[in-house]
């Protein structure tokens, strides 16, 4: 019993210390002027809180390039499968794999002993077949020397009509005969000049400039009519085909500018046109085609490459900007928060172009305002900061990201 007794005076002793402490920290509250909980004027979101250090950056005037980002692979110019026009056995190939040929330049030879064999041959049909029509106009002239022979002596009446109908019988079947003879020799005529045709299409040659891309055939290969020994790219300009979807379908025409980044070289730029917009979009991808034409003097870019290209859809050469980390969303408004004393207020903005660095602010703020960056991501109004580079101040990370310094392209791709 005396248990009970004592335990029920020690919870109501620790009840009325609870009461007594609940009341003086109400009262304190009072005092101050804030609700328990809630963010003194002093001390932002709560008083045990320490001022957050911030760099600071003014608003300036800079170049701001808005970009498109697609990906793509690398083509040539043109590229062409090398077809033998006469099948048979591979004489000799001299083009190797990556070899730089010329348009012309002879690549393999297939085997021609025999076409040269039936080339002599019907040459020699040729000149049989003229010296048939030599004979053929030699005795057309002698029937007609003895047509008008019996002409003349049926006019002296020493000719009869019968001798005269034979002679001009003789003399049509001599045409004819010197007809038939031409029509043979130029018969055999075409006949070379076929075997002529095929014996040069033994010299197999590249139709265009370029290199090597694939060799599919070696020396003592038979190649038909549709086997392709070695394939030969132009590379002099490549192009990149890429997709673009419907936000940027309207921004994007001919003649835009393209910057293309490759692995290969990943500190360089290449730079390139679009050349031709699909007009239609797929209905599967929602995408459509889009064709960049790269220059490639140094051939330094090889079809197969995967590129990634920013294209240039607009350009504010004066836009009032703010570095990219300096543009925040609080409570569903996009802007920006500035030194308010010891304190960090927040300023809505409406903002235009972006690149890698900088957002063009179109209203809000003024130029030479200094605004938060580094840090603002952490801030609500109110909260009390540090602010390491101020004008006039000195010490700490002096410049910071002041932003200052001109804004690049966007960087690297």
């Amino acid at each position: 019993m005396k248990k009970i007794v004592v335990g029920a005076l020690l919870l109501a002793g620790a009840a009325g210390a609870w009461y007594f402490n609940r009341s003086q920290g109400v009262a304190g509250a009072a005092g101050s002027g804030a609700a328990p909980g809630t963010p003194s004027a002093a001390g932002g979101r709560g008083s045990g809180r320490p001022a957050l250090t911030v760099d600071t950056a003014p608003a300036t005037r800079h170049e701001v390039i808005e970009y498109v980002i697609v990906v793509g692979n690398l083509i040539g110019n043109a590229t062409v499968d090398i077809v033998p026009r006469v099948a048979g056995r591979l004489d000799s190939i001299t083009a190797k794999l990556g070899d730089r040929v010329s348009r012309g330049q002879q690549i393999a030879k297939i085997e021609d002993r025999e076409l040269q064999q039936q080339v002599k041959q019907v040459e020699q049909n040729v000149l049989v077949n003229n010296a048939t029509v030599t004979q053929r106009e030699s005795d057309l002239q002698l029937r007609k020397t003895t047509l008008d022979r019996q002409k003349e002596l049926l006019s002296r009446g020493l000719a009869t009509r019968q001798t005269i109908e034979d002679a001009e019988a003789a003399y049509n079947s001599a045409v004819a005969a010197v007809e038939l003879a031409k029509a043979q020799l130029g018969q055999t005529q075409a006949r070379l000049d076929e075997l002529k045709i095929t014996l040069s299409n033994t010299n197999i040659v590249s139709p265009v400039d370029g290199f090597i891309g694939r060799r599919n055939l070696d020396q003592g290969a038979f190649a038909g009519a549709n086997t392709a020994i070695v394939s030969v790219v132009d590379i002099a300009t490549v192009r990149l085909i890429s997709n673009l979807v419907e936000k940027d379908f309207k921004r994007v025409t001919a003649g835009v500018t393209a910057l293309i980044g490759v692995d290969a070289f990943p500190s360089e730029q290449f730079t390139g046109t679009v050349s031709r917009v699909a007009p239609v979009f797929d209905a599967a991808t929602r995408t459509a085609s889009m064709e960049i034409e790269v220059p490639n003097p140094g051939y330094r870019l090889k079809p197969g490459m995967f590129a990634r290209v920013k294209l240039t859809v607009e350009v504010r050469p004066d836009a009032l900007t703010v570095p990219r980390n300096a543009v925040v969303d609080s409570e569903g408004q996009r802007g920006v928060f500035l030194v308010d004393g010891q304190s960090a207020k927040f300023q809505r903005v409406t903002t235009g172009l972006q690149d890698n660095e900088r957002i063009e602010i179109l209203s809000g703020l003024t130029e030479g305002t200094q605004v938060i960056t580094t840090g603002a991501l952490a801030l609500r109004t109110g909260d009390r900061i540090t602010p390491m580079n101020m004008p006039g101040q000195h010490g700490g990370r002096s410049g910071g990201r002041s932003g200052a310094a001109p804004a690049g392209r966007g960087g690297g791709l």
